[in-house]
């Protein structure tokens, strides 16, 4: 039964998504659970595509054991809720597609990317545009998304100083985080919400992937990654925390990575004449679920906490990692750190140009926070783009050697 769903926030990704559907027969948006993927199909697809969820036991049991006759029994266009469930309709999908290939015939939603992109690329390679839907975007939660630009723009408009008139509260953000229930409802109780959040995580996913029966090592695992968001990743010190081999540690963090959970920024490649630190740097995907995996639950907690400068970060990489996804795009995301000790934390390259930031939690700029991007600019030469802190200082500001100063929400807001 088609449901029409109203008062939710417009996403970036909309727009890409009617784009791809113009030419590509079928179209799978992934992201983590509760990001807002189904919403969105619905919201824009209201009355034209039909609708089926494979979270539904019974659908998904005469899925697996008619599928033709489970295909039929739906009008075309048609949205299939969790594809991941039953990856072997796919198979049949492919041959309809074949026989038709009309551009938005079929839409798919999954958010165990591990199961699901193997379906894909064995079966509709070609046929489909795949898409990704993170949580909400700082633009998202304020209402920008229609007017959002594209990551290259928003590199171009850094020199602007547009003023709001009022400071969000970083803090209040960062431990509500950017899932759209808990970031959109206030009353939405964010202890219950998070813990049960984890626990579906665990049971339905992990569990399905892992076929172990104890998983309490594995949230152990879990919690030690978020104590180490913002960090270079050491696997060893990580499995030797937690008691298990490397091999299992590494197999248990490509789960995270493909379940959305995790993202591993890795370093800049390209030879610049120096050493390079070759480790990624691992960023819990959301802050809500690190703050609260970390047992920080109050804003004077975080702001008190070592780890506020790090969620900080987590916070800011992750919008930009969203822009990417939003468009369409391969994020062109890098972090510098050479042996001799010259750190940046954030480069993105577009046209032909290496942008560079240092993320500061701070609200008061210092001298010394412009020295890595100096450095930089003069390793990059001609290749140097913008130059920017991105900080929580009251205003945007030009600084000196053409290196800016942006308070984090005007930036992420464009």
């Amino acid at each position: 039964m088609r449901r029409i769903i109203i008062n939710v926030k417009p996403r970036i990704l909309a727009k890409t998504i009617r784009k791809a559907a113009k030419t590509f027969p079928a179209i799978v948006v992934t992201g983590p659970r509760q990001s807002g993927k189904t919403t969105l199909l619905k919201m824009l697809f209201p009355k034209t595509h039909d609708f089926v969820s494979l979270e539904d036991p019974d659908k998904r049991m005469r899925a697996k054991e008619d599928p033709r006759g489970f295909l039929n029994g739906f009008d075309e266009p048609l949205i299939i809720d969790e594809i991941q469930y039953v990856p072997e309709l796919l198979s049949y999908i492919k041959t309809k597609i074949d026989e038709n290939r009309k551009p938005g015939r079929w839409f798919f939603t999954g958010s165990q990317n591990f199961v699901l992109m193997q379906g894909i690329s064995q079966s509709l390679a070609g046929r489909a545009a795949v898409l990704s839907l993170p949580p909400f975007s700082y633009s998202e939660m304020i209402g920008s998304a229609e007017v959002a630009a594209p990551i290259e723009k928003i590199s171009l408009s850094l020199r602007q100083n547009r003023l709001r008139k009022h400071l969000p509260d970083t803090a209040n953000i960062i431990l509500r985080g950017f899932f759209p229930e808990i970031a959109s409802n206030p009353r939405v109780d964010r202890r219950l919400w998070c813990g049960s959040y984890i626990s579906t995580y665990l049971e339905r996913d992990v569990r399905n992937v892992l076929n172990i029966g104890d998983l309490n090592q594995f949230e152990r695992f879990l919690k030690v990654c978020a104590t180490r968001t913002g960090q270079i990743l050491n696997i060893s010190d990580i499995a030797k925390e937690i008691g298990i081999s490397v091999p299992t540690a590494r197999r248990w963090l490509s789960i995270l990575e493909a379940g959305y959970q995790v993202y591993l920024l890795y370093p800049y490649y390209r030879n610049i004449g120096k050493r390079l630190v070759k480790s990624p740097k691992l960023y819990f995907c959301d802050t809500a679920l690190a703050t609260y995996l970390l047992g920080i639950h109050e804003k004077r907690t975080l702001i008190n906490s070592p780890n506020f400068g790090a969620l900080f970060e987590t916070m800011v990489i992750n919008d930009f990692l969203k822009r990417f996804y939003a468009f369409g795009s391969m994020p062109a995301m890098y972090y510098l750190r050479t042996r001799d000790g010259l750190e940046v934390d954030l480069l993105i390259e577009t046209g032909q140009k290496i942008h560079m930031f240092e993320i500061k939690s701070s609200s008061t700029i210092m001298p010394n926070h412009m020295s890595p991007l100096l450095k930089a600019r003069k390793v990059f030469g001609k290749t140097a783009g913008v130059s920017a802190l991105i900080s929580q200082s009251d205003d945007n500001q030009s600084l000196r050697n053409n290196i800016y100063n942006f308070r984090w929400d005007r930036l992420l807001g464009e």
